[in-house]
């Protein structure tokens, strides 16, 4: 049995490739503790996870295993021990190593880094030297020698948890994750040393002294013995044939010229006159700049010593002379007259005279201006002819006679038939554009301030502003079925049971005022400026001529209602409009245009003319910009989509602008001022947005004669036709076409 266990053993010693030691020379194993004594002939008690552990060990590599089993062999074993030794001996030859579950296991919950038995970094891990970052995204770090995935640890700690370690851990700022492995090591004292010399820029060896004495291995004596005692070389005392090669070289460059021996220099300086060759006109070419100084202007009569009568100044002329300031006077001296040129005594100023002479001489710069040749006419901006842009009322056609005083407004029927102004004579009148008739007159009893006709084609209603009432007249004129449903739709309101209450009361006419025309009065308790109606007919603005936040009232027609849309007052307001496309309320206070979204009840944009003060407003039918008036001669161009600052201010009139109004299907705006001009512009809106509007005036209309320094009031286009109509202080009312 006992040679049978020899044999068992040599083989095993043979495999493993390492000397058997005896049991006094048994290795001691720093990876796991050595088995217990076996000499009381007791089985040695191995469980299935200590072989485990074994059998891994010395597929890997290691002979401690054996070396446990030739120890446990020296210390008498009987023999079933021996024959459970060689079983599993040769199950250990035949069985490859476990995973690293079966491993971990196997350490009875010890920790990897307690049993360390090679040099490594971890025995158990096997993966080899690949990249880690491999296995980033798999459960495992690489495989083991049969193929099996090595897990890794499972981390189930999430953020909560590992703050409650480094809350509660005291070592868990010493505490780093393997990356090998993926455990966590603590490092011990001496390794958190070794760290924090490192980050100090220290040396690791924290034995070793970098400020030690240096050794001096070669002493500074001077010795005997030279350091080598090989003979000389004979080239060290032969002549060299390479450097009579150059010198012979050498000699014959300097016998052939080509090299010039270096002479003694003359010590004697060397002066040369520096302008000897310069040409006196030459100045120019060198100096690029220069100027000549001016000269002195040359003495006249003045300066005589005998001047002519002429030239002497009066008693007055010199007072006045003496009374001037210096820099003002023509002469900075007085003539004088002496009989003969021995009585002219010396010159007062000379001495100042020179040095202000000398001063300018010096301190005044002068420098050539080289003249840019520019054309004038490329500073012209280049605009098109007025005949490109035609057509425009380029002439006076009719003119509507018959106000006695002067006509403030006028407006313009939907279809272009009918004309109606309001003047200071206390009467509306209505005429025929075409023939310049008078049709109907309608006394109202007070300077009418505003008229405005209904834009909605099916509604015939003028609205006319009378000091604190706005008259609502039905002129019956033009289609009798357009007047009879106006009728109609103003009988067919049915009032409220309880009457709301309202900033205006809504009356109904008389018998008698009906015969006229008038249909409705809404009263308002203060005066009336303006009036104007919302495209779709049915509601109109009303701007009174009193303080506060009541400036503004909306009235709607359909079902007789008023109301104020502002809580505060930003100035007084001098005219409203509607926008044309959009809900939106345009006011124009005498320093600014506000932009009100009438649905979201909110300011949308302000508008600074930047002018003193607005005095007319006017909407282009696109919407998108919009023309304000001033009263210091100014016409402001808006266009919302670019800035709340004018796009382009226009000063053609001579005195305040009046009125402004655009032309609703041609590209065509027109203004009246005070100096009895009314000019018409061409303003053509793009429908690119990157294309600027182009503002080109046409034509200056002039035929209205200022009445008490008051020229043209009102403008306004015809909705089809290139035509303009103009109400002046004169009375009358012109039609250019």
């Amino acid at each position: 049995m006992d040679g049978a266990q020899s044999t068992v053993c040599a083989t095993a010693g043979a495999r493993s490739g390492k000397r058997l030691l005896g049991p006094e020379q048994e290795e001691p194993s720093l990876l796991w503790a050595p088995a217990p004594s076996l000499g009381d002939g007791s089985d040695s008690g191995l469980s299935d996870s200590e072989e485990s552990v074994f059998s891994g060990l010395e597929d890997s590599g290691s002979d401690s295993s054996e070396d446990s089993t030739e120890g446990q062999d020296g210390a008498g074993s009987d023999e079933g021990h021996s024959r459970t030794e060689k079983t599993t001996g040769q199950q250990a030859g035949r069985t490859p190593s476990t995973s690293l579950r079966t491993e971990a296991t196997s350490t009875q919950g010890n920790h990897e880094y307690a049993e360390d038995s090679s040099d490594e970094e971890d025995v158990r891990n096997t993966v080899g030297n690949v990249p880690l970052q491999w296995y980033d995204d798999f459960p495992h770090v690489g495989y083991d020698l049969d193929g099996r995935r090595i897990y890794k640890p499972v981390r189930t700690r999430d953020e909560l948890d590992q703050f409650l370690d480094k809350m509660e851990d005291p070592d868990y700022w010493r505490t780093v994750q393997d990356r090998m492995t993926g455990y966590d090591v603590r490092l011990t004292d001496e390794q958190v040393a070794l760290v924090q010399r490192l980050q100090r820029g220290q040396f690791g060896d924290i034995s070793f002294d970098p400020y030690e004495p240096a050794v001096d291995f070669f002493s500074g004596d001077l010795m005997i013995h030279p350091v080598t005692n090989r003979p000389a070389d004979k080239r060290s005392f032969i002549p060299s044939l390479v450097e009579k090669e150059k010198v012979s070289r050498m000699v014959h460059a300097i016998k052939m010229g080509w090299i010039q021996p270096r002479r003694p220099q003359d010590p004697t300086p060397n002066f040369y006159d520096l302008w000897a060759q310069e040409d006196p006109s030459a100045v120019l070419g060198r100096h690029k700049m220069h100027v000549p100084a001016p000269k002195l202007a040359l003495p006249g009569h003045a300066e005589s010593y005998n001047p002519p009568p002429e030239y002497l100044p009066s008693e007055e002329e010199r007072l006045a002379w003496e009374q001037q300031e210096p820099s003002e006077r023509k002469l900075n001296f007085l003539p004088r007259k002496f009989p003969s040129l021995r009585a002219v005594p010396a010159y007062g100023r000379f001495i100042h005279e020179r040095f202000e002479r000398c001063l300018d001489l010096y301190l005044c710069p002068r420098q050539r201006k080289m003249r840019v040749n520019v054309d004038p006419e490329d500073l012209i901006p280049k605009l098109p002819r007025p005949r490109d842009l035609q057509p425009f009322p380029t002439c006076q056609a009719l003119v509507y006679r018959g106000h006695s005083d002067l006509v403030r407004c006028l407006s313009v029927s939907p279809g272009g038939q009918w004309l109606a102004s309001g003047s200071d004579d206390g009467s509306v009148r209505l005429w025929e554009v075409a023939t310049a008739r008078c049709m109907r007159t309608v006394s109202v009893g007070g300077v009418v301030k505003s008229v405005s006709w209904n834009p909605h084609p099916t509604i015939c209603l003028v609205a006319v502003a009378v000091e604190d009432t706005v008259l609502l007249l039905n002129p019956a004129l033009g289609d009798r079925l357009v007047v009879g449903s106006t009728d109609q739709m103003l009988g067919t309101f049915i009032p409220p049971e309880e009457p709301a209450l309202q900033p205006a009361r809504w009356l109904e006419a008389s018998e008698e005022e009906r015969q006229q025309g008038l249909r409705l009065r809404i009263c308002h308790g203060k005066p009336v400026a303006q009036v104007t109606w919302h495209g779709r007919g049915d509601y109109m603005a009303v701007v009174l001529a009193t303080q506060g936040h009541t400036q503004v009232l909306i009235h709607q027609l359909s079902r007789r209602r008023s109301q104020s849309p502002f809580r505060r007052s930003h100035g007084q307001v001098q005219c409203v409009a509607f926008h044309p496309v959009r809900p939106f309320l345009l006011v124009a206070s005498q320093r600014s245009v506000r932009l009100y979204h009438l649905l979201r009840q909110e300011l949308t944009k302000k508008l600074m003319p930047n002018c003193k003060w607005v005095s007319s407003l006017a909407v282009h039918p696109a919407g998108d910009n919009l023309i304000c008036g001033s009263y210091d001669s100014k016409l402001v161009w808006f266009d919302l989509d670019l800035s709340t600052k004018p796009y382009r201010v226009l000063r053609h009139h001579k005195k305040a602008l009046r009125a402004v109004a655009f032309h609703p299907r041609y590209p065509l705006f027109a203004s009246g001022s005070d100096d009895g001009s009314v000019i018409v512009c061409h303003g053509m809106v793009y429908n690119d947005l990157l294309q600027n509007p182009l503002l080109v005036p046409v034509k200056v209309l002039r035929g209205h004669t200022l009445t008490r320094d008051l020229g043209v009031l009102d403008v306004a286009f015809h909705p089809t036709q290139p035509w303009v109509f103009s109400s002046g202080a004169d009375g009358t009312i012109r039609l250019f076409t």
